[in-house]
């Protein structure tokens, strides 16, 4: 895209303006009084989080992007990416300012709970002694300082690392910087020994205690920083090697990630400005580029502290255990009899383990073939994928090892998988394979059947029970046949196959959705009433966008359900005035890909792993299917206008890109809570009884998993 080329940007926003935006809203969720407290300080983990690989990726993105001879023109706002990125490092100051106030406040609050995060100043004497010898014990020891002069050079300092950071001055009156990094092996916190739970940050103890590292060195000035660097490696452009075996270049691809160009540098305290110099001048740094904040840079040690919660503090501060909706039901026997639609994390995910265990075990399947994305550190869908192959399935694996942040574990089970006698396919060298497929294949007697399983999210259990997506089972034929023709083009290599049923990226989507949009602009022509409801994580493709904007003004009512990215502004005159914009932030992140046209009996709804970006339709691979069953039909559309009428979590997109809580005179309506109600007293499968099985707490271990853009 080129500068001379025109844009109408009358309705249309930056993406990633937008995106801060969103993380905005996850902000608000920190500051919202009705949230348990310890809920709220994990929001401020995870806009932390959301931030953190924001800058790793998007801007990391960006910063390469700019360095080409003639870097495109944003298809959305005109802007250029020069533009973009001091649009960005302007936009996250006052976001960054509204961080430490959330923080002080919320600190205070947690004080008068008996959970005091402490200051050294804080401090008595008989405390400071015993962070000393905690200091002296358990830190010292484990670390590396080092001091900057003629004989050692500026270190390389890795991605995210908080270094504590002091001007020093040695004997002969010479001044230099002495830094510590603080490895991520040590304690988060230390805690003091009071009768409740207090406790003060590892690198506030280093700093404190400085002077006693570098004890033949005056010190001064220190603070606390970290260097954000560019991780966004592309490793279909990184010239692959066919004669290479991929997961060989995926690892030489990981070791380059934490070497890559700073594009952010964040500094807990005053920055002294020697110091800042320094560091603008070693990590090629601009004023705007680095960030000073008055709370802390990572709020990782959010996990350590819910786990020293009392039951009673746990019982107060934190969201209760809910009860997902299982059944006792052999998987394969009843979705060989009807479609079944899981809606996690309010169904279980383990009914979905239970169809890979009992598809490992029956002696009625012959092959398993799954796509892969994500996978859970302990992952019982490996486990049960290497029973089957152990059990003389033909088990098919298309795992993508490119999956942002997971390729290191997801290296280690293709090697597992292989090894268990799995057939693996690691997908396409200028694609990623984001589906999420899975097809068994039963044979009895002479006859042969299938259960297709298509899906919104991962196959991870993890996630499963933070993440809202849905999950189809089905033993439609014609879905069978579509999935039997993805696994052998996906074995083939061949991107461009045809689909009776299924719509699979990069080349047929785009168009079939595009098309579906087409037919409810010609009801309109013709009289009738056009609708479209979409459900997406994200929407930034322009011709999606334009095609929206074109049945808006043919008269089609149109609803978007977008958790984050919205390129496209609502209720612009002439533009987009039958569009509402809702997103919903809350407890969950809100995962699934609904796209739903018309209305009543004759509505059509696919559920899919595709957002609306470029890159899920044009440089990924992502299916998806359609809901044939009325009943199943009637419940997606039930989950959508519940999402719509959300005036709790509920937020609408104004024209001018800010967001407005929903307020209406309506009882009040929380669509997660909605849903949780409702799996405690759904019976899914009439004939057999329902049991429950709580969500446990330990998912806050992986909250880094939570609200992940790449997802």
């Amino acid at each position: 895209m080129t500068k001379t080329e025109i844009f109408d940007t009358s309705f249309t926003q930056n993406r990633e303006l937008s995106w801060l935006m969103f993380n905005r809203r996850v902000l608000k969720e920190a500051e919202d009084l009705t949230v348990p407290l310890m809920e709220r300080l994990k929001f401020l983990a995870i806009f932390q989080s959301n931030l953190d690989e924001f800058y790793m990726i998007r801007v990391g993105s960006l910063s390469d992007i700019a360095r080409l001879k003639q870097p495109p023109i944003d298809n959305k706002s005109g802007m250029s990416v020069k533009e973009q990125l001091e649009a960005i490092y302007k936009a996250t100051a006052p976001l960054i300012e509204k961080k430490d106030k959330v923080f002080s406040q919320l600190k205070k609050e947690l004080a008068l709970h008996d959970i005091q995060h402490c200051e050294i100043s804080g401090c008595s004497s008989t405390e400071l002694k015993h962070l000393e010898s905690v200091f002296k014990r358990k830190i010292l020891p484990l670390l590396s300082p080092l001091v900057i002069d003629r004989h050692h050079p500026f270190p390389h300092l890795l991605n995210k690392q908080k270094v504590v950071v002091a001007l020093v001055k040695n004997k002969d009156n010479l001044l230099t910087l002495g830094m510590i990094p603080i490895s991520d092996t040590l304690d988060k916190m230390i805690f003091l020994p009071r009768d409740n739970l207090s406790f003060v940050l590892t690198e506030k103890v280093i700093q404190h205690f400085f002077p006693l590292v570098f004890d033949k060195y005056q010190v001064s000035d220190s603070c606390i920083l970290s260097i954000t660097r560019n991780a966004d490696i592309h490793p279909e452009d990184e010239g692959f090697d066919f004669d290479l075996d991929f997961r060989v270049h995926m690892k030489l691809i990981l070791k380059k990630r934490s070497r890559l160009a700073p594009v952010r540098m964040e500094v807990e305290g005053d920055l002294d400005e020697k110091i800042r110099r320094v560091f603008k001048d070693r990590a090629k740094l601009s004023d705007s580029q680095i960030f000073l904040q008055k709370s802390p840079i990572s709020y990782d040690y959010v996990f350590d502290l819910i786990d020293r919660l009392s039951p009673k503090q746990r019982l107060d501060f934190t969201e209760p255990p809910f009860q997902s909706a299982t059944m006792k039901i052999s998987m394969l026997e009843y979705c060989l009899r009807q479609d079944l639609l899981l809606f996690y994390p309010y169904d279980d995910f383990e009914l979905f383990i239970q169809f890979l265990k009992e598809s490992a075990n029956s002696n009625d399947v012959v092959s398993i073939k799954i796509s892969l994305y994500r996978l859970a550190v302990n992952s019982r869908v490996v486990q049960y994928l290497c029973d089957a192959a152990q059990n003389g399935k033909e088990v098919t694996v298309l795992i993508e090892l490119r999956a942002r942040f997971d390729e290191k574990n997801n290296i280690e089970w293709a090697e597992m998988l292989e090894k268990a006698g799995c057939n693996l396919i690691y997908g396409f060298e200028e694609v990623k394979v984001h589906s999420k497929l899975c097809l068994v294949t039963l044979k009895k007697a002479d006859k042969i059947s299938y259960i297709t399983q298509i899906g919104t999210g991962n196959y991870n259990e993890k996630t499963a029970k933070l993440y809202s997506d849905l999950s189809l089972f089905t033993a439609n034929q014609a879905i069978a046949q579509d999935a039997i023709i993805f696994f052998k083009n996906m074995a083939i290599s061949n991107l461009q196959g045809t689909y009776n049923l299924l719509w699979v990226a990069p080349y047929a989507y785009k168009a079939q959705l595009m098309e579906m949009i087409d037919r409810e602009i010609e009801k309109t022509a013709n009289g009738q009433p056009g609708r479209i409801i979409f459900k997406a994580n994200s929407l930034s493709e322009r011709e999606i966008i334009d095609k929206l904007s074109q049945a808006s003004q043919a008269g089609v009512k149109i609803d978007l359900i977008i958790r984050g990215i919205c390129c496209l502004l609502p209720h612009v005159k002439g533009k987009s005035e039958n569009i509402q914009v809702t997103s919903v932030v809350g407890r969950f992140l809100e995962h699934a890909r609904i796209y739903a046209f018309g209305e009543g009996e004759d509505v059509k709804i696919w559920i899919s792993s595709g957002d609306l970006m470029t890159r899920s339709l044009l440089r990924r691979v992502e299916v998806a299917v359609p809901i044939l069953d009325k009943t199943l039909k009637s419940r997606v559309v039930s989950m959508l206008h519940i999402m719509l009428n959300d005036n709790v979590k509920g937020h609408h997109l104004m024209k001018n890109g800010r967001h407005q809580r929903i307020k209406d005179d309506q009882p009040r309506l929380n669509s997660q809570e909605y849903f949780i109600e409702e799996a405690r007293n759904r019976v899914v499968i009439p004939e057999v009884s329902v049991i429950s099985k709580p969500i446990k707490k330990s998912w806050f271990q992986r909250l880094m998993e939570w609200f992940r853009v790449s997802a």
